[in-house]
This record gives C-alpha cells, sequence and structure tokens, in this order.
C-alpha cells in the first residue's frame, strides 16, 4: 500500500521515458518548485475567503435579511468582474509563458497593455451596470425584505471597480512569473483593513456610526482601496526595477502593440465566453435557490462560504500549475508542463479528503459560527454533507482547468463551462426543485452531477495532451 502510494506521487512515474524529451527533477525538488508558487497563493485565497466567511458572520448578526442581500450581490458582482477575471486569465498566461521564453520587455509590454484595457474597460461595465443595480438585485431573487440593502451593498461595492480591475491584473501578472508573495501581501492588507472597519462601521463600535450592510460595503471598499494602492507599488517602486515585471509611468511606451493585445486576447477571449457562462449558470441557479425563501438561501449562503473555501484551496494550488505549465512550454519542455500539472493535482487531492473529513466533523460549530436561527442553522448542517463530497471533484476540477489555461488552452475549458454550469446544473437543479420537490438538497445534488462531468472532461483533456501544440 506504501509503495502504491509512493508510487502514485513520484516524478519519475508520472511520464513515461519515451515522453521524455530532457532531465526531469526529483521528486523533492519538482514538488518544492510547484509548493514555492502555491503556498503563498493558497495562503492568499484562502485568506480572502476567510475574509468574506467573517464579512458574512458580522452582517449575519444583524439577521437572516441582512445575509441573505449581501449573499445576493454576489453573482450580479461576479457577472459585473467576469469580463475582467477573463481578461487577467490571459494576461497570467501570456505572461508565464514571456517568462518561460525570457522574453522580460515582452511581458512587460503585455502588462502595460492588459492595464490600459482595464480601465477601459471598467469605465464602461460602471455606466452600463450601476444604473441597473435594483433591476439585477430583483433579477437575483431579492424579496421585498432584501431589495434595498442589496441594492446599496452592490452599488458601494462596485462605485471602485477600475480600482479594483487594476489591482487583479497586477496580481495576474505577478502570478504569471510565480511571484505570488505580492499578492498575498497585498490580501493580507486589504482583508486586516476591511475586518476592522467591518467591527468598526456594521454596529457602530468605538463611536463610530452603526451603518449596517451599508457599513460593510464602506469597509469592502476601502479594503481594496488599500490594495489597489499595494499591488500597484509593487511594479512601480524603484525595488521592482530588477524584478521580471516592472512599470515606469513617465517613460514606459502605453501604446496598445498589436502582437502582445492579440496574445492576451487569444487566450482571455474564449475566457470570456467561460467566464459569461459561469455567470450566467450561477446566476440563473442562484436565482433558483433565492425562490426556496430567506431562510434557505441565508443557509445555502453559509455553506457556500465554505465551498469558497475549499475552491480558494484548489484555485491557489492550480495558480501553481498555471504558472508552471505555461514556463514550462515557454522553454519547450512539454514533458515538464505535464509532469507540473500532475504534481498540482496530487496535492488538490491531499488537500480535498483533508477538508472533507474536518467539514464533515465539525460542521455544526462551524455554522453556529454563522447564526443562530434554529430553522437556518438545521438546515445548513444537513447541507454541511454535500460540501464534504464536493471537495475532491471541485478541488480536481479546479486545478486541472488552471493547467489547461496555462497552456492556453481556455476555449475547451469554456466549452466545457458552458456545458455544465450554464446548462447542466439550472437544469438538473430546476427539476430536482419544481418536478421532484427536494428543494436546497436537491439544488445542490444538481450542483455535484455538474462539477463530476466538468472533472471527467477536463481530467480526460489533460491527459490526453493536445494542449502542448497551442501557441501564445
Amino acid at each position: 500500500m506504501i509503495g502504491m502510494l509512493c508510487g502514485l506521487f513520484s516524478v519519475e512515474k508520472m511520464l513515461p521515458q519515451s515522453q521524455r524529451i530532457g532531465d526531469i527533477p526529483a521528486s523533492k525538488d519538482a514538488y518544492r518548485d510547484v509548493m514555492r508558487i502555491a503556498l503563498p497563493s493558497v495562503m492568499e485565497m484562502v485568506l480572502v475567503s476567510l475574509v468574506g466567511s467573517v464579512d458574512t458572520m458580522m452582517v449575519g448578526g444583524l439577521g437572516p435579511e441582512a445575509l441573505a442581500a449581501v449573499g445576493l450581490t454576489g453573482q450580479p458582482r461576479m457577472l459585473v468582474l467576469s469580463i475582467f477575471f477573463a481578461l487577467n486569465i490571459g494576461v497570467t498566461a501570456v505572461i508565464a509563458r514571456r517568462k518561460g521564453e525570457g522574453r522580460q520587455d515582452k511581458a512587460n509590454e503585455a502588462l502595460r497593455n492588459a492595464l490600459v484595457i482595464i480601465v477601459l474597460l471598467s469605465i464602461v461595465v460602471m455606466a452600463i451596470c450601476l444604473p441597473l443595480a435594483k433591476p439585477l438585485m430583483r433579477l437575483a431573487g431579492a424579496q421585498d425584505d432584501t431589495i434595498e440593502l442589496a441594492r446599496t451593498y452592490f452599488l458601494i461595492v462596485n462605485a471602485i471597480l477600475p480600482l479594483n480591475g487594476l489591482m487583479l491584473c497586477v496580481n495576474a501578472a505577478q502570478r504569471g512569473v510565480g511571484n505570488t508573495r505580492i499578492a498575498l501581501y497585498v490580501n493580507i492588507v486589504s482583508n486586516a483593513v476591511n475586518i476592522m472597519l467591518n467591527w468598526l462601521l456594521i454596529n457602530g463600535n468605538l463611536g463610530f456610526p452603526r451603518l449596517g450592510v451599508a457599513g460593510a460595503a464602506i469597509a469592502t471598499v476601502i479594503g481594496f482601496v488599500m490594495g489597489f494602492f499595494l499591488s500597484v507599488y509593487s511594479i512601480l517602486s524603484k525595488g521592482s526595477v530588477g524584478r521580471f515585471l516592472h512599470v515606469n509611468l513617465r517613460h514606459s511606451d502605453w501604446r496598445l502593440k498589436k502582437d502582445s493585445l492579440s496574445a492576451i486576447v487569444k487566450v482571455g477571449g474564449n475566457a470570456v465566453f467561460e467566464q459569461i457562462a459561469l455567470r450566467i449558470g450561477f446566476f440563473a441557479y442562484a436565482r433558483l435557490v433565492a425562490d426556496l425563501g430567506t431562510m434557505a438561501f441565508a443557509a445555502h449562503q453559509i455553506c457556500v462560504q465554505f465551498l469558497n473555501i475549499s475552491f480558494n484551496f484548489g484555485d491557489g494550488i492550480g495558480v501553481a500549475g498555471t504558472s508552471l505549465v505555461g514556463q514550462m512550454l515557454g522553454k519547450n519542455r512539454p514533458d515538464l508542463a505535464m509532469i507540473y500539472g500532475k504534481i498540482s493535482q496530487r496535492m488538490a487531492m491531499l488537500a480535498a479528503l483533508f477538508l472533507a473529513s474536518v467539514i464533515v466533523l465539525l460542521r455544526h460549530p462551524f455554522i453556529s459560527l454563522f447564526t443562530d436561527d434554529a430553522v437556518v442553522l438545521a438546515m445548513a448542517t444537513q447541507l454541511m454533507f454535500m460540501v464534504a463530497a464536493f471537495q475532491p471533484l471541485q478541488m480536481s476540477s479546479v486545478v486541472i482547468s488552471g493547467a489547461l489555461r496555462g497552456a492556453g488552452d481556455t476555449r475547451f475549458v469554456a466549452a466545457v463551462m458552458l456545458l455544465c454550469v450554464t446548462v447542466i446544473r439550472p437544469t438538473l437543479a430546476f427539476a430536482s426543485i419544481h418536478f421532484l420537490g427536494l428543494g436546497l438538497m436537491g439544488a445542490w445534488g444538481a450542483s455535484i452531477i455538474d462539477m463530476s462531468v466538468r472533472l471527467v472532461c477536463v481530467y480526460r483533456r489533460f491527459h490526453g495532451g493536445k494542449w502542448v501544440e497551442i501557441k501564445v
């Protein structure tokens, strides 16, 4: 048994001799390469998720209506950010490839082009979405008892969309070169500010006004502003001159360049369809759950916090896969790209099994942190078994998809997301709720089926190896 496990995690066993182009690293060195990038990224993303959970706990103290209202803004906000997430997938993949090729000038050119596009897009998106805040909240499923709270939160948080977009873009670029510590430091400071201001503004502590849901939104905005300044400082400061990524505001060429822009759009353009598919699917799914009532949606929102934590574990490990796969392909070493992708998968599975065990064993005390409402508590505690079942499926899918994105294979990932998230999940959830009468458990069962199909698709694609031929 021990021998089988060692073989499963051994680099020597991950790739046949016939597929090797050159020397491969020892298992210890290869895992260290992944951990060097993955550990700060996991810490960063789990920190973000934990702060989101703390936000939810603090808002939960205002009652189920406030908890549901903040949760309702989630999918509309992700819909607003989807185009930036897609662009940043292109930024990470292109800069990782340029890092592998050793073309520092082209990496910085791609970053400058992306920053210009972010500013222009964010202005357009704000002009379209902010006036539609109330209809978006109503479309998301807000009821009369939550609509104004949700609208207020949405408007405040999206008031600084350009700064938020620029911060995300710089962090995505840093991940492409494997510098995940920058994003970690940015988020530590940003989220510490967020939590502190939450405590001051939600309930009016230390003489500050009691602003409730609006206070939570203001705290989030100020945290984002701090994150923006720190992330931009990482590429503008004199200390960044010797690093792979550096931008000089006065002496850099800020004109859009066709080759850099086309490379980002080639990868990010397909990712736009992926993000739109994701957001439409999640939006429709969240609306179906919201129609079950405020109590059911509050329970759902609590369990989503734990799902987000596990997602961010996988996403953090996936960043290492994305970065290293892109860099190895830039060095013309598809064999090493395959190995680093597989190492990321193995690490994700171990993390998933650990998290699933913790969720099952501590489900009741975890839920009690968010609410003392007996109905919500009972529903959410039952759902935690579903959350545990999600872990290996979700984490493996996220990591393998990240490796494919690092190779530039975003078109396939987008097609899978369109099938699974936009079609399978809401369709099965609708059938489970309205035809089978399974309620909230049925909706979550639909999500597990979606995730299972998604995992099978991306797993087969990665191990098929066609992605090594994609040019970026």
